[in-house]
């Protein structure tokens, strides 16, 4: 038989996809990525087992996944389209690395995953896959097996006593990590609808946060948030206490229409209250220790590192010159940011660092002003000379 290594989430596609390559006549292997998903990874283990795996791997690569790849996005301010901070994309390459080293170690005849066709994630796992191993052969039947659609699966699912917890009435499609949570499908796909409250799991509803604000203190070396409210955290606490403080302020949700990487355009709902606190509190912080120039060109590379991690080249050289240009930038962006939290709403309420740009005396117009006024006339007389 030949071996394949599925990337396992114990979902309705991947669980469908072990008792359809078994068969097809293939020995399955599955890995399990623990990225944070909070999930009870022996149950999925068994589940894959009695699916129909000749054997399962499970990973924890939390610590892995935040130090090498959502802080270095973290750093470059990565936003894709303005909204999107791709706590889910930046999982992608990270899980795509293990499958190939899975595959090496088994000797596998391929790699297996369970994305379709009008997703982003097929790019991310496949384009990450071959830049590792170029003649490595990988297999998606979700393009082109017999289901047109989920309510097939689940039946198929049902006929083969695949256990799965999808279910008609439940149709989202959720994908969940240490860094945030991305829902789709359903009454999300209608995007005048609302979405309803209990697709949320990461943030409480506005309504019932705290009447008061909370206010957090984020310390940064660096650009990497080192303590919160004075107390060190290691990399995967940091993100955990971040998201329990920020998910009982409701802050974190972004109900979004996006521009997919094959063409279409899509209805994503994402929770993600550590991110949304510590992008807030480390542009702060940029605002105060960078310089004009800095800031404007660090904007148009943080667009392109947004593009490159959405669109699957986190391996290509271009990425990782952008991150030799940020650790750069962020030399001197070491300080405290402190933030207010409310209904939803995070916002700045100070910040200070010992490599401040900001000079009161030049700032101020009190008695310790120091700016000399009178040079402004020739400034502003030059300033305007070549459009007179």
């Amino acid at each position: 038989m030949k071996k394949i290594v599925l990337a396992y989430s114990g979902g309705l596609d991947t669980s469908c996809l072990i008792k359809w390559f078994e068969e097809k006549g293939y020995d399955v292997i599955a890995f399990i990525a623990d990225v944070g998903q909070g999930e009870d990874f022996t149950s999925i283990k068994k589940r894959a087992l009695a699916t129909g795996a000749s054997k399962v791997y499970c990973l924890n690569l939390q610590k892995e996944f935040v130090t090498d790849y959502v802080f270095p996005a973290l750093k470059a301010g990565a936003l894709y389209e303005e909204k999107y901070n791709l706590a889910c994309a930046l999982s992608r390459p990270l899980i795509a690395k293990h499958l190939v080293d899975i595959a090496h170690k088994e000797k596998a005849h391929a790699i297996a995953h369970g994305c379709t066709g009008k997703g982003n994630d097929q790019v991310r796992f496949e384009v990450t896959a071959r830049l590792i191993d170029p003649k490595i052969e990988i297999i998606a039947p979700v393009r082109f097996w017999e289901f047109k659609t989920r309510d097939e699966e689940i039946e198929y699912a049902k006929s083969k006593k695949i256990p799965v917890s999808v279910t008609k009435k439940s149709p989202y499609s959720i994908d969940v990590n240490l860094y945030g949570r991305a829902i789709e499908c359903g009454v999300l796909e209608d995007p005048w609808q609302e979405p309803p409250e209990d697709i949320y799991a990461l943030t409480e509803n506005p309504i019932k946060a705290p009447n008061k604000p909370t206010y957090v203190t984020i310390d940064f070396v660096k650009g990497i948030p080192q303590k919160i409210d004075g107390k060190a955290y290691a990399p995967v606490t940091l993100i955990q206490k971040l998201n329990q403080i920020g998910g009982k302020n409701s802050v974190g949700r972004v109900d979004m229409v996006e521009n997919r990487l094959v063409g279409i355009k899509s209805r994503e709902i994402y929770e993600n209250p550590a991110g949304t606190i510590l992008y807030a509190a480390l542009h702060e912080l940029e605002c105060l220790v960078l310089d004009r120039e800095t800031m404007r060109y660090k904007q148009a590379a943080a667009q392109k590192y947004a593009e490159l991690t959405y669109n699957g080249l986190w391996c290509i050289p271009l990425k990782t010159q952008l991150d030799s240009y940020f650790n750069t930038v962020h030399k001197n962006t070491t300080g405290t940011v402190r933030l207010k939290l409310f209904k939803g709403n995070c916002t700045v309420a100070g910040r200070k660092s010992k490599y401040s740009r900001y000079k009161e005396e030049m700032a101020t117009y009190g008695e310790k002003d120091i700016f000399d006024q009178k040079q402004s006339e020739g400034f502003v007389k030059l300033w305007g000379m070549p459009f007179a």
